[in-house]
């Protein structure tokens, strides 16, 4: 059997939204994902001071983190990451300790040298979801978790039906229905060092959602 790779994808279209997004980011979802961003940031802190913030965007998450944290942040776009740069630097926190450009599946950092690793409304914008799960996994201490917040999409039933009504809105946003948590958790039950904890609902509507791996000591 060939030997699995990962192969970079172009990146230029993703980067040319992102640097578009970038001035109205905040005003569009600081409000409506703030209640799952605490819920994640609040499941990551369970596991220790040393957080890496996996697509840190414009920094919207920061301000959640105590300053006895060590947060780093990366993201792909470098216009989304000048403006957490500002307001780490306006806001004088001092938990943020590096904010760096770098994609999610190609991680610059030493193995398991993170207590939890965070990914809020990623998971499913990147085009090689498994490979980011894999270097998360890799940068992460036993006994640490990956916690990601985000919209998944509901399996059956009437909620699902209206969510594929209003797909093409929702991936304007940047959400996918079509991506189902499922997906995680069998790229999980493949691996033999990572387990799901939980999947919980965040307000609003539990239209997102919180889901936690425990990385196997």
């Amino acid at each position: 059997m060939a030997e699995a790779r990962y192969v970079q994808p172009d990146m230029t279209l993703m980067r040319k939204a992102y640097a578009r997004w970038a001035p109205v980011y905040d005003l569009v979802y600081d409000g409506i994902t703030a209640p799952a961003r605490r819920d994640a940031v609040n499941a990551a802190l369970a596991c220790g001071r040393d957080i890496l913030e996996v697509g840190v965007g414009t920094g919207l998450s920061l301000g959640d983190y105590p300053v006895n944290a060590r947060v780093t942040g990366v993201d792909l776009s470098a216009h989304m990451l000048k403006r957490a740069v500002e307001k780490a630097k306006k806001n004088h926190w001092s938990h943020v300790k590096l904010l760096a450009v770098m994609d999610a599946c190609r991680l610059g950092f030493a193995d398991a040298t993170f207590d939890a690793v965070v990914a809020q409304f990623l998971i499913t914008l990147v085009p090689h979801p498994e490979a980011a799960l894999d270097e998360m996994l890799r940068v992460l201490r036993p006994g640490g978790e990956i916690v990601l917040a985000n919209h998944f999409g509901v399996p059956d039933g009437p909620v699902a039906r209206v969510e594929e009504a209003v797909a093409p809105l929702a991936s304007r946003l940047g959400w996918s229905s079509a991506f189902k948590a499922r997906r995680i958790e069998d790229w999980a039950k493949a691996r033999n060092d990572v387990e799901v904890l939980s999947l919980t609902s965040a307000f609003p509507l539990g239209f997102f959602k919180v889901l936690r791996l425990r990385k196997k000591g």
